[in-house]
This record gives structure tokens, C-alpha cells and sequence, in this order.
């Protein structure tokens, strides 16, 4: 036996042990490759759940049905909204503290309500190191079970786990809340979530996967990866979503040459990376020579 396949053993046994279990889902690789084996261990006796609100992408609830089907467990929507939340609107340096206690007590709820005693996540044995993630607070206070914590499963371990069960999502890029684009400090609106959210279907259009629409206020920063940078140069890209863009709010559109990192916009947010500096605080806040021009 490897030592991938005691990790699953051993999470497949854990997950057994309990009379059900609903699985916090997303739908991303982590919450799919728990339920998946939630569902192995348990059967009809595992739930997957997910938090519909305005962070969340329409496709990514799409996505999510899909991939639940895809498992053959049962899916439950639930709905609820941060912007209920003065503390989250804020969009200090515990946002995501405060969005995961909000969307973990909406899942706790729905447990309570069909018999459930265990929720779980997909967080995984790397995320604690990952840099500054408030969000894993939330999940420690809560009593969230993390199976892929518990019995060590990296990144890597999961999307091998993921691609083992058939997962159309094994290589699927990670996807942070809408929320994490806007700079920490600048307060999170429906607004700018709504016009973040079509500004990134936009440029997914044109095929791009790991890439973010940072909004400065005013601001459209694009960030792509770095081996995409050649293709986001292209005029005709640049011409298909420079209009529609300011069409959606944005007074300025530009394109980060650093290409896309995670955090560049929150050092203390879910997306941080430890050690790193946001490439932008306030990009209205630079004092450049020759006055207001």
C-alpha cells in the first residue's frame, strides 16, 4: 500500500465512523475530493452542501451541481449573505474570519436540520502553512472536521485523489470569493462583487483559467498567469474587454505585467502568501512627478 492510499484509508475509515456527515462544498478540487470520499465511506448517509451568496460566482454554483452529480451524492443549496455583516463589509485583515463563521454556522444549521452531527471542509495539511488564513480560525472554533488535515493530505495528494476518482476537477485552479479582488480597507459592495463577477466571464471567454480582476475603486488591475501574459498583450484581447469593462463602472482598465499571484491585493487575506507584499495597496494613494496629469 502507498502512502497515498493509507491517507485514504485512513480518511475513508474516519469519515465511516460517523453516523453522517455534511460536507461544506464548493465544489473546488479539496470540498469535491472530501465528499467523494465522504460518499465512499458512507453512502447515501453523506450530504454535500453549498453556501450560496453574493462572493460566489453563478458558475461556480453550476459548477458545483455538476461535480455533486458527478459524485452521486446528494447536493443541498443553502443561502445567506456576508454583506449582512458590518465586520465583513469592512474588509479588514479578518474578512475571511468572518465570512467562514457566517457559512460554516449556515452549514452547521442545515446539519442540525436533516439529523447531521459532523460537518466537514476540505481543508487540507498544506493550507495552515499557507501564509496569514483567518478562515482556518473560523473552522477550529466551529468544530469543523477536516478529514484531508487530519490524516495529512497535501495539495498534490488531493488532486491525485481527485484524478483517482474520476474528478472533472482534479486539475481545476484554485478559486477564492469574489471578495478576495477587492483590496483590503475598501469596503465590500454588491456592486463591485456583481461587476467583478462579470468582468471575469469575460475574460474567461477568451480561454484564460488562473487569473483575477483586482478592483482599485475605479480601477480594473487583470492579472493573469505569467505564461499568459503574451496572449493578454494581443490587441484583439485587449479591444474585446477594455469598453465592455468601463461599460461595467470601471474607469480605468490596465494589465499587471507581474502576471497573477494570490494575495496581491489582501497581505492578511484568505488568498495571502506568507512573506509576500501586495504589489498594489492603493493604487490612488502613489504620488508621481508632474502633479495631477
Amino acid at each position: 500500500m502507498t502512502t497515498l492510499e493509507a491517507k485514504q484509508t485512513a480518511a475513508i475509515s474516519d469519515l465511516a465512523t460517523h453516523d453522517g456527515v455534511l460536507v461544506a462544498f464548493s465544489g473546488g478540487v479539496d470540498s469535491s475530493t472530501v465528499a467523494a470520499l465522504a460518499a465512499d465511506a458512507l453512502g447515501e448517509r453523506a450530504v454535500a452542501c453549498t453556501a450560496k451568496s453574493e462572493t460566489l460566482p453563478a458558475a461556480e454554483l453550476e459548477d458545483a451541481k455538476r461535480v455533486a452529480a458527478e459524485i452521486g451524492i446528494r447536493h443541498e443549496v443553502v443561502s445567506f449573505s456576508e454583506l449582512d455583516s458590518e465586520a465583513f463589509v469592512e474588509n479588514d485583515g479578518d474578512r475571511c474570519y468572518h465570512c467562514r463563521t457566517m457559512r460554516l454556522g449556515k452549514m452547521l444549521e442545515k446539519a442540525r436540520e436533516l439529523g447531521i452531527e459532523t460537518v466537514c471542509d476540505g481543508t487540507n495539511a498544506d493550507d495552515p502553512g499557507a501564509g496569514h488564513r483567518p478562515g482556518l480560525r473560523a473552522v477550529e472554533e466551529l468544530e469543523i472536521h477536516s478529514p484531508l488535515l487530519t490524516h495529512g493530505f497535501s495539495k498534490a495528494d488531493v488532486r491525485a485523489t481527485a484524478d483517482q476518482y474520476g474528478l472533472s476537477v482534479a486539475d481545476k485552479p484554485s478559486m477564492a470569493c469574489l471578495s478576495s479582488r477587492i483590496p483590503t480597507g475598501l469596503p465590500v459592495t454588491e456592486a463591485r462583487l456583481s461587476r467583478i463577477e462579470r468582468a471575469e466571464a469575460l475574460i474567461r471567454q477568451w480561454g484564460f483559467e488562473g487569473f483575477r480582476v483586482r478592483d482599485h475603486d475605479g480601477l480594473a488591475r487583470i492579472e493573469v498567469a505569467p505564461d499568459d501574459l503574451e496572449d493578454a498583450l494581443d490587441p484583439a484581447f485587449v479591444e474585446s474587454v477594455r469598453d465592455p469593462l468601463q461599460e461595467l463602472g470601471f474607469e480605468h482598465v490596465t494589465l499587471d505585467l507581474h502576471g497573477y499571484r494570490t494575495g496581491s491585493v489582501s497581505p492578511g487575506g484568505e488568498e495571502a502568501v506568507e512573506g509576500e507584499d501586495p504589489l498594489v495597496e492603493d493604487v490612488f494613494s502613489v504620488s508621481y512627478p508632474g502633479g495631477d496629469e
